[in-house]
């Protein structure tokens, strides 16, 4: 479904396991730049009404995630941590070159969220079905459905606002790119690490 072309390694749950306090604090920070994200794409792309309005509702959800993964922190006594580099993304930006027309910055940007939410939705997925915890487990199991309505919702409008032929080659090249990120990563109690 996701379209991903090399899965996450299941061991990588067992580095989770073992640092779950990072990977809270890591998620969170997930979260909270998806909330950003989001605002971002409203404050940079104000005339496309339709995706203002879903990147409102994005707001408003993500930022109820950041608060959820931050209440899963306190509930452990912990505090939430200092947000760390996250070489996938650093990565990943790196793909499309800088510049060109708005319309092909906005369909940039919107691959790039649909890959990052769909890599998470995949890890969620990983976490909901081998994380020993069970009540984490279903933590993430509840979160995955909500990066899969995301993921489909920005690739959706790339394909809307960009030339649909161009976007699906363009999703595709990302896809083959993120795979080669993906085999030098999965080392670390980070989301997309």
């Amino acid at each position: 479904m996701l379209g991903l072309k090399l899965p996450t390694d299941p061991r990588w749950v067992n580095i989770v396991e073992k640092n779950i306090e990072d990977i809270l604090t890591d998620h969170a920070f997930c979260e909270q730049k998806a909330t950003s994200t989001a605002i971002s794409l409203i404050v940079s792309f104000p005339e496309y009404t339709e995706l203002v309005q879903e990147m409102i509702a994005l707001v408003k959800e993500e930022i109820s995630h950041f608060k959820m993964v931050h209440d899963k922190i306190i509930e452990r006594g912990w505090t939430l941590g200092r947000d760390r580099r996250d070489d996938y993304v650093i990565q990943l930006l790196k793909f499309f070159p800088k510049g060109g027309s708005r319309t092909t910055q906005l369909v940039h940007r919107l691959l790039y969220a649909a890959l990052i939410e769909a890599r998470s939705c995949e890890r969620f997925r990983l976490l909901s079905e081998e994380l020993k915890e069970k009540e984490l487990a279903d933590f993430y199991r509840n979160l995955m459905v909500s990066e899969a309505n995301h993921y489909t919702m920005f690739l959706g409008f790339a394909r809307k606002y960009g030339n649909k032929k161009e976007v699906d080659t363009k999703w595709q090249q990302l896809l083959d790119y993120e795979a080669k990120i993906m085999s030098q990563l999965g080392n670390k109690e980070t989301i997309h690490g």
